[in-house]
């Protein structure tokens, strides 16, 4: 694709970046036939090369406009395009630079900016996210079903090994997740510990950034980058632990992002890119040490009922984890039934079902329909956010992967 980027960006970093990825577009449209929202209200501005040319004009100088941002907005940043592309189209990192450029110039409406503000300022910090979640049970018996539904119960984590191995891993703690499921990390401690690995959070460390990444409050996310990046760094560099282990695949695809993040920083960039290279989402590290998890598996052959996987986008898409943790969960003795559409988003992505509320609806109902076509007992998945979306209207538990993992290696 030809391109003729303005003034106000061509000789930037985020102008490179952007000439560089449309480029390499050939406007072939492969990308719609895997696009959810494309697939959804069937208009071409809502699919991914009709969010390409909207972009590239805003890039070259056309005015951006109120309809443009909405287009943008829609899209779940799920990245099936990319996997479809034949071109190894970046569009996520175009689309992050598009949507910065359109923000910048076009205002939103009051009460929008409001409630993005909030979001942007209570999920990602760990203690504000705890104490309106104990609101929010306090007072769900009064709010309407709509929000009631999306309040989970508390629950328990379970016991915790202590750090005991001369192999570690730092753990990411992340933001949400600690609070409202705090049995995935233990239960993948408990796996870990079996394994010979103790996995620790390190003291600093909280939220990956992705969630004000993608509320394009990209500053406060580089900020957050860093923090986490001093917080892991000493341990690292001392080669006293092997990595970032993460369980929520979202996080992981967004820390193997830091390098891009930071590229510019000249303090952070090097030991942004090396973090990158060691951050990695659980099943990789598990797949990696399928020798070890083998052996204790073999002393567990018992059939343990039917499991539908519902493979993230972070998973799938963004890191191009493809299969591994249905291998593993098929090791562990279950079957897992076949998944119709298992490319498509599930309407999660983040803050998307808070902000696309009615577009992530449609989405979930198709993806549960596909996850319990085969009538599993349980719907495994493997990152937070969808996990918690998807509960809000199944029949059967949702849980996440390592924790049925760690079931078969307790019974």
């Amino acid at each position: 694709m030809q391109t003729n980027l303005a003034d106000f960006i061509r000789d930037t970093p985020a102008g490179r970046v952007a000439d560089a990825i449309l480029r390499k577009c050939v406007h072939c449209g492969f990308c719609t036939a895997t696009c959810p929202t494309y697939q959804l209200l069937g208009d071409e501005l809502d699919g991914p090369r009709g969010r390409i040319y909207q972009i590239k004009e805003v890039l070259e100088g056309v005015p951006p406009t109120r309809a443009i941002q909405q287009h943008l907005d829609r899209c779940l940043t799920c990245r099936a395009c990319e996997t479809t592309c034949p071109s190894g189209v970046e569009y996520a990192h175009l689309l992050d630079i598009g949507r910065h450029e359109v923000d910048a110039r076009v205002p939103r409406p009051l009460a929008e900016r409001a409630k993005r503000w909030a979001l942007a300022r209570v999920l990602p910090e760990r203690k504000r996210f705890a104490a309106a979640l104990r609101l929010a049970r306090m007072g769900k018996g009064v709010l309407p079903d709509s929000l009631a539904g999306k309040i989970p119960a508390p629950q328990e984590a379970g016991p915790r090994p202590a750090a005991q191995h001369a192999r570690r891993w730092w753990r990411l703690e992340g933001c949400v997740q600690p609070e409202l499921k705090p049995a995935i990390d233990a239960a993948a401690e408990r796996v870990f510990d079996r394994l010979g690995i103790s996995l620790e959070a390190a003291p600093g460390a909280g939220c990956c950034g992705a969630i004000e990444w993608h509320l394009d409050e990209q500053e406060r996310a580089r900020a957050r980058a860093r923090r986490n990046i001093d917080a892991w760094w000493p341990a690292i560099e001392a080669g006293e632990v092997e990595g970032i282990l993460i369980t929520a695949s979202g996080c992981a695809a967004q820390v193997r992002d830091y390098g891009f993040w930071l590229a510019e920083d000249p303090v952070y960039a090097d030991r942004a890119a090396q973090v990158a290279q060691r951050a990695r989402d659980v099943s990789e590290v598990l797949a990696a040490e399928s020798a070890s998890l083998e052996a204790l598996l073999l002393a567990q052959p018992t059939p343990r009922g039917a499991v539908a996987f519902h493979a993230p986008c972070s998973l799938q898409h963004g890191l191009k984890v493809r299969g591994v943790v249905e291998r593993l969960l098929a090791r562990a003795g279950y079957t897992l039934v076949p998944v119709r559409d298992a490319h498509l988003c599930c309407g999660s992505a983040g803050t998307y079902s808070l902000l696309q509320a009615e577009l992530a609806e449609a989405l979930k109902r198709n993806k549960l329909a596909a996850l319990t076509e085969h009538a599993p007992a349980r719907i495994a998945s493997a990152n937070i956010g969808c996990i918690t979306h998807l509960e809000q209207g199944a029949n059967v538990p949702v849980q996440h992967w390592i924790e049925l993992l760690d079931e078969a290696l307790r019974t």
